[in-house]
């Protein structure tokens, strides 16, 4: 099965996964679980399921790099 490869915030599914999360940021899914139960970290319940919405991951990213420096 082909690996998807992101480019670009424009790319991303509307809602993505710990899977996804994982590796937009480069990291093990296990930290993209942890990081998932952060609170502040905008993750949406659907049962049991946890998925993040894109525009709020990626206002979460630009808030915790040098794009959300005031």
């Amino acid at each position: 099965m082909k690996e998807l490869v992101y480019k670009s915030y424009d790319e991303l599914p509307l809602f993505l996964n710990a899977e996804t999360v994982a590796k937009v940021l480069g990291i093990s899914p296990s930290s993209s679980y942890e990081l998932m139960h952060e609170p502040d970290f905008p993750v949406l319940k659907v049962g049991i399921r946890l998925v993040v919405p894109k525009e709020k991951f990626v206002e979460w990213v630009l808030r915790h790099t040098q794009g959300g420096a005031d």
